[in-house]
């Protein structure tokens, strides 16, 4: 459920405030779908301001949802703003796959606590495989890459709808495009990245676990063994 917050917020409730402010309270077009973005934004600022770390894709979600609202809002066109929701979606899309190319793939900060669940051994485990298995940084970058090529696809999609399907129709339209984004990357991206990461992640935690038995078992041996020694080279005392 806590997953399903940010798809609420970002999606669900400036939806519904769109069609609130046009169809309950009569604010124009513009307007409507203006005031619809400050939930999301507001959520994003807070998430930065709380986590007191600066969380590279939510600054450029910030950035370019900010940007895109002033220009939709001096061009006055309702078409155009619903064209800035693609342009968030390709701008982040293509910032994605910028980073799985330079090998630093953006999507890690939200797929790590995932894969490793906040243990401490977890986040060991995936410090080595990070440093010594290419098939474990394969799949991160992979994650990455679904997510993005996600992004790309529902904002060639929201920018046809934007100017072919009428205005109250996109909007919820819209919506559905990104919901259904998410899930297919949520989906694909888990099968082909996530879990196999999590077994790789499972099984590095058990090797570990049991060489730290064997080394502990070797251990308490050679004590064991030195104790013997000690004792059979021990003078034997002879009765008085």
């Amino acid at each position: 459920m806590k997953s399903l917050v940010p798809l609420i917020v970002d999606a669900g409730i400036p939806m519904a405030s769109y069609y609130l402010l046009s169809n309950g309270f009569g604010l124009s077009t513009v307007a409507a779908l203006g005031w619809s973005s400050v939930v999301p934004a507001l959520r994003t600022v807070w998430g930065l301001i709380s986590s007191r770390t600066v969380n590279g894709l939510a600054l450029l979600i910030l950035i370019v949802n900010a940007v895109g609202l002033v220009m939709s809002t001096v061009a006055g066109d309702p078409r155009l703003m619903l064209a800035k929701d693609s342009a968030v979606s390709s701008v982040v899309g293509i910032a994605i796959l910028l980073s799985v190319r330079m090998k630093r793939p953006l999507m890690t900060a939200g797929l790590k606590p995932w894969v490793t669940k906040g243990s401490a051994a977890g986040d060991a485990a995936w410090d080595r495989l990070i440093a010594g298995s290419e098939r474990f940084r394969r799949a991160e970058r992979r994650f990455s890459a679904i997510w993005g090529s996600a992004l790309l696809t529902e904002c060639v999609l929201k920018v046809i709808g934007a100017y072919t399907v009428p205005v109250d129709t996109m909007v919820w339209l819209g919506t559905v495009l990104t919901v259904v984004a998410i899930l297919v990357a949520m989906v694909v991206a888990g099968a082909g990245a996530a879990e196999p990461m999590e077994k790789m992640v499972k099984a590095e935690i058990e090797r570990t676990a049991d060489e730290g038995t064997a080394d502990t078992s070797h251990a308490d041996t050679s004590h064991a063994d030195t104790a013997a020694v000690a004792s059979a080279t021990q003078p034997t005392a002879t009765a008085s």
